[in-house]
Protein backbone atom coordinates (compact mmCIF):
# COMPACT_ATOMS: atom_id res chain seq x y z
CA UNK A 1 0.00 0.00 0.00
CA UNK A 2 1.49 3.10 -1.50
CA UNK A 3 1.52 6.33 1.16
CA UNK A 4 -1.65 7.93 -0.29
CA UNK A 5 -3.58 4.69 0.13
CA UNK A 6 -2.60 4.64 3.28
CA UNK A 7 -3.86 8.56 3.93
CA UNK A 8 -7.46 7.68 2.44
CA UNK A 9 -7.37 4.73 4.29
CA UNK A 10 -6.70 6.35 7.59
CA UNK A 11 -9.06 9.49 6.54
CA UNK A 12 -11.66 6.94 5.69
CA UNK A 13 -11.26 5.27 9.79
CA UNK A 14 -10.98 8.62 10.89
CA UNK A 15 -14.20 10.02 9.27
CA UNK A 16 -16.62 8.10 11.61
CA UNK A 17 -19.19 9.51 14.02
CA UNK A 18 -17.99 10.08 17.87
CA UNK A 19 -19.42 10.79 20.82
CA UNK A 20 -22.70 11.09 22.49
CA UNK A 21 -24.62 12.77 19.96
CA UNK A 22 -23.48 10.81 16.67
CA UNK A 23 -24.05 7.04 16.97
CA UNK A 24 -24.43 5.39 13.60
CA UNK A 25 -23.79 7.91 11.17
CA UNK A 26 -26.52 10.07 12.50
CA UNK A 27 -23.90 13.14 11.75
CA UNK A 28 -23.28 12.11 8.26
CA UNK A 29 -26.43 11.94 7.39
CA UNK A 30 -27.77 14.72 8.80
CA UNK A 31 -25.39 16.78 6.90
CA UNK A 32 -26.32 14.76 3.70
CA UNK A 33 -30.09 16.49 4.45
CA UNK A 34 -28.26 20.21 4.74
CA UNK A 35 -26.86 22.00 7.03
CA UNK A 36 -23.39 22.93 7.94
CA UNK A 37 -19.80 20.90 8.46
CA UNK A 38 -18.22 22.88 10.97
CA UNK A 39 -14.31 22.49 10.95
CA UNK A 40 -11.59 23.23 12.88
CA UNK A 41 -8.38 23.65 10.88
CA UNK A 42 -6.43 20.18 9.74
CA UNK A 43 -3.19 19.79 11.98
CA UNK A 44 -0.52 22.81 12.03
CA UNK A 45 2.91 23.26 12.92
CA UNK A 46 3.91 23.38 16.84
CA UNK A 47 2.31 26.25 18.59
CA UNK A 48 -0.31 28.04 20.15
CA UNK A 49 -1.90 31.18 18.32
CA UNK A 50 0.15 32.80 16.13
CA UNK A 51 3.73 34.76 16.22
CA UNK A 52 3.82 38.00 17.39
CA UNK A 53 3.37 40.46 14.64
CA UNK A 54 1.68 38.03 12.54
CA UNK A 55 -0.63 39.80 9.53
CA UNK A 56 -3.57 38.26 7.73
CA UNK A 57 -1.50 39.14 4.39
CA UNK A 58 1.27 37.74 4.79
CA UNK A 59 1.12 33.26 5.10
CA UNK A 60 4.29 33.07 6.31
CA UNK A 61 4.04 35.39 9.24
CA UNK A 62 1.30 33.08 10.75
CA UNK A 63 1.16 29.32 11.92
CA UNK A 64 0.06 27.61 9.25
CA UNK A 65 -0.46 24.10 8.43
CA UNK A 66 1.89 20.76 8.90
CA UNK A 67 2.42 18.55 5.75
CA UNK A 68 0.67 16.20 7.75
CA UNK A 69 -1.99 18.75 8.36
CA UNK A 70 -2.03 18.63 4.57
CA UNK A 71 -2.69 15.13 3.98
CA UNK A 72 -5.02 15.01 6.58
CA UNK A 73 -7.68 17.90 4.98
CA UNK A 74 -7.31 15.85 1.58
CA UNK A 75 -7.71 12.95 3.10
CA UNK A 76 -11.05 13.92 5.10
CA UNK A 77 -11.99 15.23 2.19
CA UNK A 78 -11.55 12.20 0.25
CA UNK A 79 -13.79 10.45 2.91
CA UNK A 80 -16.51 13.22 2.55
CA UNK A 81 -16.70 12.17 -1.07
CA UNK A 82 -16.55 8.49 -0.66
CA UNK A 83 -19.48 8.62 1.49
CA UNK A 84 -21.43 10.42 -0.97
CA UNK A 85 -21.21 13.52 1.48
CA UNK A 86 -21.37 16.56 -0.95
CA UNK A 87 -21.07 20.01 0.01
CA UNK A 88 -22.28 23.19 -1.62
CA UNK A 89 -20.08 26.42 -0.47
CA UNK A 90 -17.48 26.46 1.39
CA UNK A 91 -16.59 29.26 3.73
CA UNK A 92 -13.36 30.11 5.58
CA UNK A 93 -11.53 32.43 8.45
CA UNK A 94 -9.41 34.82 7.07
CA UNK A 95 -6.33 32.75 8.35
CA UNK A 96 -3.95 30.49 6.05
CA UNK A 97 -4.44 27.40 7.82
CA UNK A 98 -8.07 27.91 7.42
CA UNK A 99 -7.88 28.88 3.99
CA UNK A 100 -5.61 25.66 3.19
CA UNK A 101 -7.69 23.37 4.67
CA UNK A 102 -11.05 24.62 2.91
CA UNK A 103 -9.00 24.04 -0.16
CA UNK A 104 -7.38 20.65 0.58
CA UNK A 105 -10.64 19.61 1.24
CA UNK A 106 -12.28 20.76 -1.02
CA UNK A 107 -10.40 21.37 -4.13
CA UNK A 108 -13.38 21.80 -6.63
CA UNK A 109 -14.95 24.76 -4.98
CA UNK A 110 -14.06 28.33 -5.08
CA UNK A 111 -13.58 29.15 -0.48
CA UNK A 112 -15.31 31.88 0.26
CA UNK A 113 -13.86 34.23 3.35
CA UNK A 114 -17.09 34.86 6.09
CA UNK A 115 -15.37 37.36 8.81
CA UNK A 116 -17.67 35.48 11.29
CA UNK A 117 -15.55 32.66 11.65
CA UNK A 118 -12.49 34.68 12.07
CA UNK A 119 -10.28 34.02 15.21
CA UNK A 120 -10.37 35.38 18.28
CA UNK A 121 -8.07 33.97 20.25
CA UNK A 122 -6.12 35.81 22.80
CA UNK A 123 -8.31 39.19 22.28
CA UNK A 124 -8.04 39.31 18.56
CA UNK A 125 -11.79 40.55 17.21
CA UNK A 126 -15.03 40.13 19.28
CA UNK A 127 -16.28 36.97 20.54
CA UNK A 128 -19.88 37.73 21.55
CA UNK A 129 -20.48 39.40 17.78
CA UNK A 130 -18.90 37.20 16.04
CA UNK A 131 -20.77 34.31 17.49
CA UNK A 132 -23.93 36.06 17.31
CA UNK A 133 -23.43 36.75 13.78
CA UNK A 134 -22.20 32.75 12.76
CA UNK A 135 -25.29 31.77 14.40
CA UNK A 136 -27.53 33.82 12.58
CA UNK A 137 -25.89 33.11 9.48
CA UNK A 138 -26.05 29.56 9.99
CA UNK A 139 -29.64 29.75 11.26
CA UNK A 140 -30.41 31.57 7.82
CA UNK A 141 -28.72 28.69 5.41
CA UNK A 142 -31.69 27.59 2.91
CA UNK A 143 -33.12 24.55 3.30
CA UNK A 144 -30.72 21.37 1.97
CA UNK A 145 -27.96 23.59 1.54
CA UNK A 146 -24.69 22.03 2.83
CA UNK A 147 -22.10 24.08 3.66
CA UNK A 148 -18.41 23.63 4.69
CA UNK A 149 -16.94 26.38 7.80
CA UNK A 150 -13.69 25.92 8.43
CA UNK A 151 -12.58 28.01 11.57
CA UNK A 152 -10.49 28.00 14.96
CA UNK A 153 -11.21 26.57 18.54
CA UNK A 154 -12.25 28.92 20.31
CA UNK A 155 -14.95 29.69 17.43
CA UNK A 156 -16.07 26.23 17.79
CA UNK A 157 -16.38 26.75 21.21
CA UNK A 158 -17.94 29.57 21.35
CA UNK A 159 -20.76 28.41 19.04
CA UNK A 160 -21.60 25.06 20.23
CA UNK A 161 -19.37 24.33 23.32
CA UNK A 162 -17.52 21.26 21.94
CA UNK A 163 -14.34 21.63 22.40
CA UNK A 164 -12.27 20.07 19.02
CA UNK A 165 -9.20 18.81 18.14
CA UNK A 166 -7.20 19.86 15.18
CA UNK A 167 -9.14 18.35 12.02
CA UNK A 168 -12.42 17.81 14.09
CA UNK A 169 -15.58 18.51 12.84
CA UNK A 170 -19.25 19.01 14.49
CA UNK A 171 -22.39 19.24 12.06
CA UNK A 172 -24.67 22.16 13.03
CA UNK A 173 -28.19 22.89 11.47
CA UNK A 174 -30.45 25.48 11.67
CA UNK A 175 -33.19 24.40 14.73
CA UNK A 176 -35.90 26.96 12.96
CA UNK A 177 -36.30 28.83 16.24
CA UNK A 178 -33.30 31.51 14.86
CA UNK A 179 -30.47 29.36 16.39
CA UNK A 180 -28.39 26.28 15.84
CA UNK A 181 -28.30 22.82 16.84
CA UNK A 182 -25.70 20.21 17.13
CA UNK A 183 -26.44 16.96 14.91
CA UNK A 184 -23.27 15.16 15.93
CA UNK A 185 -19.28 15.15 15.81
CA UNK A 186 -16.50 14.06 13.47
CA UNK A 187 -13.30 13.19 13.72
CA UNK A 188 -11.86 13.45 10.66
Amino acid sequence: MNRRHALQALGCLMLRPTGAHAGNGIALDALRSGGALLLRHALTEPGIGDPPGFRLDDCRTQRNLSAGGRAQARAAGEALRARDVKIDAVYSSAWCRCIDTAKEMFPELQVEVLPALNSFFAGQGDRERQTAALRQWIAALDDGLRVALVTHQVNVLALTGDNLAMGEAIVVQPDRRGGVRTAGRLAL
